[in-house]
């Protein structure tokens, strides 16, 4: 029958399911429970929280943020690339290494600018 073809896409999504579950589960059940104040208290950004909550951040953590997740993306190309690297042959090859040369040239502009520096 046609639904006989979702099986193991359905087999597929209750394991995750069950991975990501598990371990809560186990956690809440065995786990302790012992709460005190400093495992309450509020935490933020590693830091008290001393004014309102709508304060405004300094632009460093959203500058830290943003340069991971655009390094961390560009990365994320070389695992495809990686795999494919037998049938891309040597025009792909060059192709990553001029991507890469880019990806190095954008990281040394943001140290010398002083962007990575943590104050």
């Amino acid at each position: 029958m046609f639904l006989e073809q979702y099986l193991p896409v359905l087999i597929f999504i209750l394991v995750g399911i069950g991975v990501g579950a598990a371990p809560l589960l186990l956690g809440r059940v065995l786990g302790p429970h012992r709460p005190d104040a400093a495992k309450n208290s509020p935490y933020e950004c590693g830091f008290e929280a001393f004014e309102d909550a709508r304060m405004k951040f300094d632009v460093r953590y959203y500058l830290v943020a943003i340069l991971f997740i655009l390094f961390d993306l560009e990365i994320a190309f070389l695992f495809p690339w990686a795999v494919a690297l037998k049938h891309v042959g040597a025009a792909g090859f060059w192709a990553m290494m001029i991507f890469l040369s880019i990806l190095v040239v954008g990281f040394i502009y943001e140290w010398k600018k002083g962007a990575l520096d943590w104050e």
